[in-house]
Parts: C-alpha cells; structure tokens; sequence
C-alpha cells in the first residue's frame, strides 16, 4: 500500500528522471511552439520555397536560432519556467487567431485588444478558442511547471545562456548569409510570411505597443483651426442646423446593394434620395486606428497614434466655430475624439426593445434622438458611434425580425457555419442598418423647425472568409479590400441643401470618384460652411458643388 510518502518519494523520483537543464527546457519549448503553433507559417513558407527544400530548412532554423537567441536572455533558472509557460499560452492564443480566422497580432491589433471591452471581446471567447489554449497552451505550461530543473555550477548558470545569444545569432546570420538576395527578396515582398509567425508577430507587436504607449504617456494637445468662424449660410435662416455624422463599424461597401450588391441589403435607403459614394477608402482596418485617424486632419500617410493624440480635430474645429458638438457612443468608446465636448455612453442603456442582451443594438440612437431633437436652439453636429456590423456575433446586431437572409451564422464559432451562413449573418447587419439610417432620415425630414442633414461612413470594412481571412485588423500593406472599402453615404434636406447652396446634381456626378478619410475632415468642414485655414478646398467633396459659386 502507498503512502502519502512514499508517493511523494515516487514523484521526487520521477521528476528526477525527467530533470531537464535550462537550456533543454528552452529548446524543447520552441520546438513545441514551431510545431504546433505555426501552421500558418509552414503553410504560407511551403508555398514560398516551393521545390527549394534546402533553402526553406535553412530559413527555418535561422529563424529558430533567432528565436533561441531571444529566449536564451531568458533562460536562467529563476526566470526560463515562467517564461517558457508564459511563451505557451501566448503563442497558443495568438496562433488560434492566427491559423482559425486569419488574424495577424501586431502592434495594432494589441492596441484594438487593449482599447476594447469586456462585453465586446467576450464573444472571441468560444469553445473552440478554450479547448485550444488548454491543449496548446495550458497543458504544455502546467508539463513546464511539472519538470524540475537540473542543478547547475554557478558558472554555467551564468555563462550558458550569454553563450546562447551570441551562438544563436551568430547561427542565425550565417544561415542568412548563405542565400541573403533571395530571403531579403522574401521578406521584401511577402510581409505576411513573418507577419504569422509565433511567437515572433506578437512579441515584436507587444514591444512596438509599449514604445507607442510610452512616447505618448504625457501628450500636449496642440489646439487647431482656432479661426474657425460660421459662414454667410447661417444669416440665411432663423433656424437651427441640425448635422447628425453616423460613424459606421465594420460595413464594408462590397455589401451595399446601393453600391451594386445583388443582395437587397439596402432596400429602405434605396427609395430615398441620398447619395452613395462608392469608391471610398478607410484610414486603417481596425477601430483604434481608423476612427481617430477619419475625424483628423492628417491624411492616412500623415496619420500616427502620436500625432492623432497631439493634434484636435474636426469635432473641435467646429466647435470654435460657434456648432454645438455631441458624441453618442453604441461602440466601445470615442478613443479621446470627444475628450473636449460632451459625450454619452448608450452601449449598457437600460433598454428592454433595444438592449435585451445587455448590448445595445443601434435602435437605442433613434429613441434617444428624438427626446433631444426637441430641445435644439443652435446649429448642432450630433456623432453617433454605431456597433454596426462587428463580428463574429453578427446575429447581436440586429432584432430577430431582421433575420432576411437564411440561414444565418448564430455563432462566433465559425467553422460551425458555412461561408453563406456568415455572408447571410453579416448582410442582416448591413439591412439594420440600412433600417436605422432610414428611420433617422424620416425624423430629420420631419423637423421643420431644423435644417437637417445626415452623412454616414464606416470605420473600415470586414473579411468574410475570402482567401482564409476573417473579422478585420490585418496590416494595411497585406488588408483585402473588403477590410478598406467603405460605405458613405449622405442625405441632406431641401431646406439644408438651398441654405448650403449644394448641388444635389453635381454631388451624385462624384459617386464614383476615388475617394478616402482623408476628405471627411475637409468635406465635413465644406459641406457645413465653415471657415478656416484648416479647410484643404482639394480634399472637401463639397467645394466644386457649390451653387453660389456656378
């Protein structure tokens, strides 16, 4: 019979037998990380050195001798376990997003990962993402944490691994060197190749991340377009000019049947006379990007998380000029855009129509703005930050009654669903939307104690499972255009456009023309006739459609 100790004596025995020494334990630990968390990798360099199985063995092990070198500044006997565990599960959650649904974890994404919220970055959290962590991640850490390290001199604990890095780059550079006109040429021009690799992706993100972070811990916001002024338009009426700006999530413009979707995603929209500009380019492909970078007056070249934070923006520049400015947010925040005007949470309204799940759906806006409709005295620009399309759970997105398109996905597990299944889900999304947008044009048509207007643009645009890739963030050099396509869309009242002095014509003859963000700062300037330095006359869609000027 056992007893407790010489059960005891058994493990101590059996650890014993099973000792490893720290470098041991680093070496098996990336071996287990580049088998098992890099399909993607091997996948993407398969293809890559295709028939050219030397040089991809080579590139492979300069990349592991690289990736030695790092975890050897980690490899002292105090520090290697928790890292290696650490690297584990790191490299388990990121290579399911990675190799499931496409999604690259560079700097971006951890700054989307960082800005969002609980609520929203629940519904990533699936069966499917659980049970591989467990196998991948949590079961190799807990093996680590089981294994017990081999005793070492002093001077091979402090040695061993100052030897690693050096030998490890020193390896790495050489296998490099022997075919480095064809690796640069790789890495040149194929980005995604080492964009999927794990650990590598994430570590290098994380780091890039901390250096943002820290460079802009303590910014000083330099004010802008401080001369703006209201234009001659405002002496033409004694009424309030109401502008409600609706800033879209995750629409893209390939599903807009106003835009040539053969899928009636647009059915409501479709009989009103608004106009659809269908060749517009987003600022980025993830919200913690795009969102500040479209209300500032850099151009997407211009634009960092730096300068975006360093600079006002359009909301503000309007708000010099004399407009009552609000931001009303159904999303996981303004991301420092209204941190200078007043803001409302609506996303945890107690709502039982609108908010059943404990998410707001984006009906929880129209109700809203209807009680504040009536007490508007001065020229107002109301922002509304929808929830719009965003994934996985497209089936949160909209009530029941506008499931159209079936079947459609009900889960975030998407390898549950076929493609249309999916596409079905989303372009529910888009038809709510399109509801919403509608239903908020009839009010604004029915105020004649306001001149009204309504300019809608996404934030940037989704992946559906085309070339494997799902959701959004993927680096903008490497993005599908489905993640950059977005939809903009704008309704102006009669009274609004005669005040204005807006060419309905001539702004339906530029539907088609190329455009970006970068003219929403500009246009949306333009359009409500303000006058500032600011204003670039080349980016304002509105500025060549001016009657008083033909």
């Amino acid at each position: 019979m056992n007893t407790p100790s010489s059960l005891r004596t058994r493990i101590a025995n059996w650890r014993a037998a099973w000792s490893l020494s720290p470098l041991a334990l680093t070496l098996l630990t990336i071996a287990f990380i580049f088998i098992f968390d890099n399909s993607t990798f091997w996948g993407i360099g398969a293809e890559i050195f295709n028939g050219h199985a030397l040089s991809f063995a080579a590139f492979v092990l300069a990349v592991a001798c690289l990736v030695l070198a790092f975890f050897s500044m980690f490899s002292f006997p105090w520090l290697v376990k928790p890292f290696a565990m650490f690297m584990l599960i790191t490299s388990a959650v990121t290579s399911y997003y990675m190799d499931q649904l496409g999604v690259i974890i560079d700097r971006d994404m951890i700054q989307n990962v960082m800005v969002t919220t609980v609520t929203e970055s629940k519904h990533l959290i699936t069966a499917g993402f659980v049970t591989h962590v467990i196998l991948y991640g949590v079961l190799p850490a807990l093996a680590v944490a089981f294994i017990k390290l081999r005793r070492q001199s002093l001077w091979r604990t402090t040695l061993t691994p100052v030897a690693t890095f050096v030998l490890g780059l020193a390896l790495a550079a050489g296998l490099l060197m022997t075919d480095m006109k064809s690796y640069s040429s790789i890495l040149r021009e194929r980005k995604d190749y080492m964009s999927s690799f794990q650990p590598g992706a994430p570590v290098v993100g994380a780091v890039r991340y901390a250096k943002m972070m820290l460079k802009t811990a303590n910014v000083t916001v330099a004010a802008i377009g401080e001369d703006a002024t209201k234009g001659p338009s405002y002496g033409k009426s004694p009424k309030p000019v109401l502008t409600i700006m609706v800033a879209g999530e995750t629409a893209r413009a390939q599903n807009f049947s106003l835009n040539g979707y053969s899928v009636p995603t647009n059915p409501e929209l479709a009989k009103l006379p608004v106009i659809s500009f269908s060749d517009v380019s987003s600022c980025g492909t993830a919200t913690a990007t795009s969102l500040p970078c479209m209300f500032s007056q850099l151009t997407r070249n211009e634009y960092s998380f730096a300068k975006g934070l360093e600079n006002q923006n359009v909301l503000d520049v309007m708000t010099h000029a004399g407009l009552h400015v609000e931001w009303w947010d159904n999303n996981t925040g303004h991301k420092n855009l209204a941190d200078r005007i007043p803001a409302r949470e609506l996303t945890h309204t107690d709502n039982a129509e609108f908010c059943a799940t404990g998410e707001c759906i984006d009906g929880i806006f129209l109700q809203q703005i209807k009680d504040y409709a009536a007490t508007i005295t001065q020229d107002t620009v109301l922002v509304l930050h929808q929830i719009g399309s965003h994934g996985p759970t497209y089936s949160l997105r909209y009530p029941p009654e506008f499931e159209k398109f079936t079947p459609a996905c009900r889960t975030a597990e998407f390898k549950d669903c076929t493609p249309q299944e999916i596409t079905n889900a989303y372009d529910n999304t888009i038809a709510y939307t399109d509801a919403v947008l509608t239903e908020t044009i009839a009010f604004l048509q029915s105020q004649d104690n306001l001149d009204t207007a309504l300019l809608y643009v996404s934030d940037h645009g989704e992946s559906l499972g085309e070339n494997g890739l799902y959701l959004h963030g993927s680096p903008y050099f490497m993005a599908p255009e489905h993640q950059t396509r977005v939809p903009m869309i704008l309704w102006m009242s009669d009274s609004f456009q005669k005040r204005f002095a807006l060419d309905h014509t001539c702004l339906v003859d530029q539907t088609a023309r190329t455009l970006s963000h970068d003219n929403l700062f500009h246009s949306l300037l333009g359009m409500l006739d303000i006058q500032t330095a600011e204003r670039d006359s080349e980016l304002d869609i509105f500025a060549t459609c001016k009657t008083s000027r033909k």
